[in-house]
């Protein structure tokens, strides 16, 4: 029973940051044609709430994947952990 609430707990996880990347981009998209509009301007702190909603979420996807792939020894050398000795 605890198996697929962990399991749904996890895909949350990695669905909140997907969805604010995903509003993140939709909001920089949506300043940046609003300056085409005809009596609109570049509307920066839309855009700039965009782009850091966005890096966030691109950020923790992209960090759980590294640190995943680094548990599982899927990178290359360079970016595997360093032994002490």
């Amino acid at each position: 029973m605890k198996a697929p609430f962990y399991r749904f707990i996890a895909i949350l996880l990695l669905v909140i940051p997907g969805l604010t990347a995903t509003y993140g981009f939709l909001s920089m998209k949506d300043a940046f044609f609003a300056q085409f509009d005809t009596d609109s301007h570049m509307l920066w702190g839309k855009f700039i709430l965009g782009l850091i909603l966005f890096l966030l979420g691109v950020a923790f996807i992209g960090g759980w994947t590294f640190f995943r792939d680094r548990k599982r020894n899927y990178l290359a050398p360079r970016f595997k952990a360093k032994r002490r000795k």
